[in-house]
């Protein structure tokens, strides 16, 4: 029957002239079935070919449907082999495994790739505070930018030239606090972070950088 997977992992002619994902029913043919493609269309920012195209991509990687944090490391470190991205990788990792069933499926990956795309400035903000807020408790302690921010030199700091300061990371988490702390309790929540970010036109500007990149 067109659209089922076969254990060689061959496929009929017909579909091979094809070269794409064509209906919900190809889409729908790994052991993890996701959500149909219309539903997904409504919950992301992108049309049913974009989503059709990011999940022939998503397969190929990922036959299973899911991801996990080791196969998720990887990938993404194929990104920056000249660094170790294994860090950075675990953070980015948990933002993207909203269920925190230590996996990523292709819903958990379209529709974090949508808010990172196409979503709104204050979308996108929430993202982020979520991805620096290691231990979800709404707020981001000097000990979790810390944390981010040598991931950070780690995947890329040494591989820069010149070549970042070893103090760098620290002086980085200083000026967050410095600028997003405002009541100087020691910790910044999702007000503060958006307060200070809506009024930085260099963090606005970066907000757009990708947008519609697909």
């Amino acid at each position: 029957m067109t659209g089922q997977i076969r254990p060689s992992g061959t496929r009929h002619p017909e579909e091979e002239e094809e070269g794409s994902i064509s209906d919900e029913a190809e889409l729908s043919t790994v052991c993890f079935r996701p959500q149909g493609l219309d539903r997904l269309v409504q919950q992301t920012r992108f049309s049913k070919k974009e989503l059709q195209v990011l999940y022939r991509g998503f397969k190929n990687e990922c036959p299973s449907g899911v991801v996990n944090e080791e196969t998720f490391k990887r990938i993404y470190s194929q990104f920056f082999p000249q660094g170790d991205s294994s860090m950075y990788a675990h953070f980015l990792f948990e933002a993207f495994d909203t269920h925190n069933n230590g996996s990523v499926s292709f819903e958990d990956f379209a529709v974090s790739l949508s808010i990172l795309l196409r979503g709104s400035i204050t979308d996108k903000l929430h993202w982020a505070f979520n991805l620096y807020d290691l231990n979800k408790d709404g707020c981001i302690t000097r000990e979790e930018m810390t944390d981010i921010m040598f991931s950070i030199y780690d995947m890329m700091g040494r591989c820069t030239y010149p070549n970042i300061k070893a103090s760098a990371p620290k002086e980085h988490v200083d000026s967050f606090f410095q600028k997003m702390d405002s009541n100087s309790d020691g910790v910044v929540t999702i007000e503060e972070f958006l307060d200070t970010c809506q009024k930085d036109e260099n963090i606005m500007r970066s907000m757009h950088m990708f947008d519609d990149v697909i």
